[in-house]
């Protein structure tokens, strides 16, 4: 028979059922489990030395030489069960792979907690004879729970992103489900399997079939943690930004000091960059490559970034790029914000018809413009000088993250830090004052609506950075 699968993973954890599953799944006589075969501490079991003459310590040097055995071994279709805590090399050889059938086994985590600490009250892990139960307590620890919670949902979180971007599917299985042996058959036929069986292996006892209020001393602990956490993920951010590269060819970098500036579009650029020039020369323009070589010469280099309140860097933006005329004007943008969005932008340079009143009007226009933009809702790309410094500082991520994460109404101190490191603390000269925005300053327009409309625009940064008030 040709089967769809070569092998299969069950993806668990501790205290899920993955044992009773397990048990289940070797009834079928083409389908055969090799329980937690990656475990870090042991393989199989504790008292396995070997697995089709691999040894633990053959495994844990290249395991895909025990991937292979198990396959080239198995008369039928192998498994093994995988904890979030096994082998991530593993994880990383299967999990794009679609003849390796994914399997994910849950439960409901507060469920699992309490089993396992009663497990380790008890130190009895399975249960073969209901008369052979050991009864007792278990002690809700709220930070431990959170911790773990967490941790498995990150994991699960993970799966499901590698499977939808790889295009498989895996067949999900709940602990309650697992109790329903046609729910079993059905895994098997995914599997390839077209037998079924009757009736549960039965080697695996549910051990506390209890309330959680019995089998918890604290309960009342367990009931306030749980209350607390958001499983819904209600307060969430919501993100349609689009993803954005690493913008290597800005970065600034000073042989003199050693230093590399990535810069966040908005933010006060021209004041570093010739803070860096005052040190001695720099270059730019670098890729990837170059960036790499300059950093292998650079032995004790430190890079950084400065962050600029949203408010601020939003209104810079508008006035440096849409109001004021020159070589920075995004003219295109420009003109399709004004016959297609609403923004009463000025045709010319703006002059004495151009007041306060208007320019104020203008910009509480284009937040509401840069709203829409932000949520992919206009058909004008998403500028680097209002995309969130959030979304900045993830695209960093993809090439490598900056050492300081400075502010700019802290600049100086920030600056003085760094250069402290690199033990220069002599003859540093001073950053140059912010020049002020024309033709008006954000002083002369600046309220309490606009700082709401900017907060709600860019809450995920707020909430990320801890930005207070513009002024404040």
């Amino acid at each position: 028979m040709t089967r769809k699968f070569d092998c299969f993973i069950i993806f668990a954890e501790m205290r899920t059922g993955s044992n009773f599953l397990e048990s289940n799944l070797d009834q079928f006589t083409g389908l055969i489990c090799y329980g937690e075969a990656f475990n870090p501490y042991f393989m199989v079991s504790p008292k396995t030395k070997k697995l089709f003459g691999v040894t633990t310590a053959a495994r844990d040097k290249n395991p895909m030489d025990l991937i292979e055995a198990i396959k080239k071994g198995t008369d039928g279709l192998p498994g093994f069960r995988f904890f979030h805590d096994h082998d991530p090399r593993v994880f990383e050889m299967l999990i794009d792979d679609p003849r390796c059938a994914k399997v994910v086994l849950t439960r409901n985590h507060v469920e699992s907690y309490v089993s396992r600490k009663i497990a380790w009250e008890t130190d009895q892990w399975q249960l073969n004879d209901v008369h052979d139960v050991i009864k007792k307590q278990a002690t809700f620890h709220g930070w431990e729970f959170e911790r773990l919670f967490y941790r498995m949902k990150n994991f699960q979180l993970q799966i499901k992103d590698r499977l939808q971007r790889s295009g498989q599917t895996a067949f999900y299985v709940d602990y309650e489900d697992a109790q329903d042996i046609g729910v079993i058959n059905g895994l098997a036929r995914f599997l390839g399997e077209s037998g079924e069986i009757t009736e549960f292996a039965g080697k695996f006892k549910k051990q506390n079939p209890e309330t959680l209020a019995e089998k918890v001393v604290n309960f009342d602990k367990l009931e306030e943690t749980i209350a607390a956490i958001d499983f819904f993920d209600l307060h969430k951010i919501p993100n349609f930004e689009p993803s954005r590269p690493a913008a290597v060819t800005s970065y600034v970098m000073s042989d003199a000091a050693g230093l590399v500036f990535m810069p966040v579009k908005g933010g006060p650029m021209d004041r570093v960059t010739d803070w860096l020039g005052r040190m001695g020369a720099t270059d730019e323009g670098f890729t990837q490559k170059t960036l790499r070589q300059w950093k292998r010469q650079h032995k004790g280099h430190r890079s950084f970034t400065v962050l600029r309140h949203p408010v601020a860097r939003l209104h810079a933006v508008f006035c440096k790029h849409l109001v004021n005329h020159g070589e920075d004007t995004y003219w295109d943008i420009k003109h399709a914000l004004r016959e297609s969005y609403g923004v009463e932008l000025p045709e010319a340079e703006p002059g004495d018809a151009w007041t306060l009143a208007a320019h104020k009007a203008a910009f509480a226009q284009f937040v509401d413009f840069v709203d829409r933009n932000l949520k992919g809702q206009t058909g004008i790309r998403v500028d680097a000088g209002w995309a969130s410094q959030s979304a900045v500082l993830q695209g960093f991520a993809g090439f490598s993250l900056p050492d300081h994460v400075l502010r700019e109404d802290q600049l100086a101190e920030g600056l003085a830090g760094i250069l402290g490191e690199k033990g220069m603390t002599e003859a540093v000269p001073q950053i140059a004052a912010a020049e002020p925005d024309t033709p008006y300053t954000l002083a002369e327009i600046y309220d309490d609506e606009i700082e709401g409309k900017i907060r709600k625009l860019y809450q995920r940064d707020y909430m990320m950075f801890g930005f207070r008030p513009w002024g404040r």
